[in-house]
């Protein structure tokens, strides 16, 4: 039985007061009388329906009051796109969103009907357009094929008339064809044939159906047909037949008829028709590819137009491990290239080099005699700068830390010998790079060897740098005032190494003399001068400098500075110059004394302000004319040396890693960071402390430059866990920062001994301690005893160094070890010991050990500690 309503449910239902619904119902027309009557669904109704016509809404339907406004439609469509061809070829994705919104008509209501109507009626207005459309381009292709039609017949009229006016030509007497052959052949200087004039027809024609005039310079023949290919360009005399052959194909490809389909056969081949189709090649083909000093396998890939995969694997074959990034030496890349079965060919890509040599060469001059460049070498502390000193009237010896050079000096001293240029190496054994670079700089090498000490490994050394630079060489014999001086003994030892001396009927001279108190000095520079007059020394004074640099530096108030010998030309304040890969405009020209000279000549040397860094030591500079050339030669020399240190980074041999593998877990490594005053200093710390190297220690020098520490290279020495080395420079405030905050290692020195034996130290910490085992002494078993308490007890002998009963113990039979242990009892007679020494009989019981026979050798010894060392 289904709940029935009353008056007073509904009245509580639609929160109304029961008076005022019972009020409502009777104006309804429907009298009730009791609150608790019950009220009938279409009385309900009959109650809204007046209640809506009381408040103005009518008697409209539920749906229509309650439809929307208007309806928003959204649609999205996604396709996807493939743009471009082969290596090119992309797909995009494109999205179309399209937003309808439709609102419902006057009545108030969407009628289906008049929508499909609406539709249908544009539908029917864009096929009337359409259809228009057609009907306008038939006409128009009609009427351009009429036109085509009459330009072929004009054309051809024109053909003929041609032919006879050549005809005729051909039958006229000599002077008139030479008298046609040069008249021009048109009035716009061109060498195009004139239009010709317009006929009647063509006056009479539509306007629509009217040629252009001829426009441009180059003259068209009205009236052909666009795929004639002979008579199209006829007017063109200066084309010829593939001419006219391209561009009557390059113009009609492609281009289908206005309004209806291209015809069959307007279209060209795409597969090979004309002069420049594709045909496939019937061999392999066989190209040369430039090679350049280094070259990234990408780019010998894309030159020899494989796939960068090929390439690589070609290269893991040959046992090169590159991959398509990385860079491969000029040697690798050509036998890779060769295995591919192409022809590798040497790149000659040095613009700038090429045009700095033609520049160079365009400045030569006048030869005139120029000073000599004496380079004095020998051991260390043998008196070379005092030497010097003695001939400069100085005292440079003095102010040297550790009383050694540890860096090449230069000098020109006025003697009156004449003026005479003077090249003091260090003698230490570190600086051997820079006593190479000494020799090949100079004339005259004097090799000073100390009397009273006589041939040492740095002599023998210099030897050789003079040898194989081919300079002469002067032997100084010092110190002749000690008592201890020797001079023919140094003079047999140098027969060793080839060096005879005049008074043995050889060639070099040789000069005793002492650079304390003077004697024998002048014979020195006698000497030099001699064997300068016989050397014949010359070079161009005027024009272009060049030279080479002897040591560089990095000074903080001054930037980079470098001390350069000129070797030809005038270098002078204000000229441009490259220098290795830096370059710069000379600021500045200082002596060795400080003082400053507007120009330096051939054999003098100087320092240079005004350079863009700090060069290498032994790179040659030359003057420039322009800023322009400079620049672009020290770019080109940077990145050729960029690519160099990328390809000794990167390509290892497979054999090379199969013989790392392993070490890399083993081999523990020191990293440095070395800055120091000049360049020098530098390659022979990194030279010195790489040595140290060994299969236990790995010394990388991470960080090397010029200057003082920065708190750049304290960042880096941070990153990598690195100990600083200062050598004669010192850390600047943020870079102390850095390095107390960090608890970096910084080490301050000014002597290259001191170097050498603090990395040492620390390499040796780094090792830690290694255990080893000595044996301390040895007993032999005579006899075995057997006892309840221990065992085997063995009666044994003392044979050498001492048994101690706290050690470990080896039993050795017939010179093998059968067991490792220590001892239980030791005992001489009944009494128990501590130890027993040599030539003494004991007892000795072997702990968890009863297999001991008579004969077996009891070893005794001891683990200890040692320091490893380099």
């Amino acid at each position: 039985m289904s709940q029935q309503t009353t008056i007073r449910k509904l009245a509580a239902l639609v929160n109304t007061p029961v008076e005022k619904l019972l009020e409502q119902l009777s104006e309804a027309g429907m009298p009730f009388s009791n609150p608790d009557q019950v009220v009938t669904s279409a009385e309900k109704l009959k109650l809204l329906g007046f209640l809506k016509r009381a408040h103005g809404k009518g008697d409209a339907p539920v749906e229509e009051v309650a439809s929307p406004k208007k309806i928003t439609l959204s649609r999205s469509r996604k396709q996807e796109l493939t743009v471009g061809g082969g290596k090119n070829r992309q797909t995009v994705d494109v999205v179309v969103r399209k937003k309808v919104t439709l609102s419902p008509n006057a009545g108030g209501a969407i009628d289906p009907d008049a929508e499909r109507a609406e539709i249908l009626r544009k539908l029917e207005a864009s096929r009337a357009k359409n259809l228009s459309e057609q009907q306008r381009l038939a006409e128009d292709d009609k009427r351009r094929a009429d036109e085509a039609e009459a330009r072929k017949r004009e054309a051809e009229a024109e053909a003929e008339r041609l032919r006879q006016v050549a005809a005729a030509a051909a039958a006229a007497p000599p002077e008139e064809a030479a008298e046609a052959t040069r008249r021009p052949p048109a009035a716009h200087g061109h060498g195009h044939k004139p239009p010709a004039p317009p006929r009647a027809d063509d006056r009479n024609a539509p306007a629509g159906a009217k040629h252009k005039g001829n426009r441009g310079s180059h003259a068209m023949v009205s009236g052909v047909e666009d795929d004639d290919k002979t008579a199209r360009f006829a007017g063109q005399l200066h084309l010829s037949a593939s001419d006219r052959a391209r561009r009557s194909t390059s113009n009609t490809r492609g281009k289908p008829q206005r309004g209806g389909p291209q015809r069959r056969g307007s279209a060209p081949s795409r597969s090979g028709g004309g002069p420049h189709g594709f045909e496939r090649p019937t061999a392999p083909m066989q190209r040369e590819v430039a090679i350049g000093d280094a070259i990234t396998v990408a780019d010998l890939a894309s030159r020899l137009a494989m796939k960068g995969g090929d390439v690589v694997k070609a290269l893991f074959k040959m046992g090169v491990m590159a991959t398509i990034t990385q860079s491969i030496d000029h040697d690798t890349a050509a036998l890779a290239v060769e295995e591919l079965g192409h022809i590798p060919v040497r790149a000659d890509a040095d613009d700038a080099e090429s045009e700095l040599i033609a520049h160079v060469g365009e400045a030569q001059g006048d030869q005139v005699a120029r000073p000599p460049v004496v380079t004095i070498m020998g051991h260390v502390d043998h008196g070379k700068t005092s030497l010097l000193d003695y001939i400069r009237r100085t005292k440079i010896a003095s102010g040297e830390a550790g009383g050694i050079t540890q860096h090449i000096g230069a000098y020109h001293v006025e003697t009156g010998k004449g003026v005479i240029s003077f090249l003091d190496t260090p003698g230490h054994a570190a600086f051997t790079s820079m006593r190479a670079r000494g020799a090949k700089l100079t004339d005259i090498v004097i090799l000073v060897v100390a009397a009273d000490d006589g041939v040492m490994p740095q002599t023998v050394e210099a030897i050789k740098h003079a040898k194989a630079a081919k300079v002469p060489l002067i032997v100084a014999i010092n110190k002749i005032d000690k008592s201890g001086a020797d001079p023919s003994r140094v003079k047999n030892e140098l027969l060793e190494h080839e060096i005879v001396a005049e008074d043995f009927g050889g060639d070099t001279q040789m000069v005793e003399l002492s650079a304390k108190t003077g004697d024998g000095v002048d014979d020195l520079l006698d000497a030099i001068s001699l064997q300068s007059e016989i050397l014949e020394l010359r070079a161009v004074a005027e024009g272009r400098a060049s030279g080479t640099v002897i040591e560089s530096s990095l000074d903080k108030g001054r930037g980079p500075v470098a001390t350069v010998l000129v070797q030809n030309g005038l270098l002078s304040r204000g000229d441009y110059l490259v220098c290795g890969v830096q370059y710069g405009r000379v600021r500045a020209l200082f002596d060795e004394t400080g003082n400053q000279v507007p120009t330096a000549g051939p054999s003098i040397p100087v320092q240079v302000l005004g350079l863009s860094g700090v060069p290498d030591a032994g790179d040659d500079f030359v003057v420039v004319a322009d800023e322009r050339l400079a620049k672009d030669v020290a770019s080109q020399r940077d990145t050729k040396r960029r690519e160099t240190r990328l390809v000794q980074a990167a390509g290892n041999r497979m054999e090379d890693i199969m013989a790392q593998m392993g070490q890399a877990e083993q081999q523990l490594s020191l990293n440095l960071v070395i800055k120091a005053d000049v360049q020098g200093s530098v390659e022979a710390l990194k030279q010195s402390l790489v040595a140290l190297s060994n299969e236990q220690i790995r010394i990388n020098v991470i960080v090397s430059g010029v200057g003082g520490i920065t708190e750049s290279d304290a960042n880096s020495a941070a990153a990598a866990k690195a100990t600083i080395i200062g050598f004669n420079v010192r850390a600047d405030a943020s870079a102390r920062k850095v390095i107390e905050n960090s608890a970096l290692d910084l080490r301050y020195f000014s002597v290259i001994y001191d170097v050498i034996d603090q990395v040492k130290q620390v390499a040796s910490g780094i090792l830690g301690m290694e255990i080893r085992e000595e044996i301390i002494g040895t007993a032999e078993v005579r006899d075995v005893f057997r006892s309840s308490k221990f065992g085997a007890v063995a009666g044994s002998m003392v044979i050498e160094g001492v048994v101690k009963r706290n050690k470990p113990i080896r039993v050795l039979r017939d010179n093998t070890v059968i067991f490792e242990g220590e001892l239980e009892s030791l005992r001489r007679f009944k009494e128990n010991v501590d130890e027993v020494r040599n030539g003494t009989e004991c007892g000795i019981g072997v702990k968890a050990y009863n297999d001991v026979k008579p004969g077996d050798q009891i070893e005794c010894f001891e683990r200890i500690e040692v320091q490893r060392t380099l």
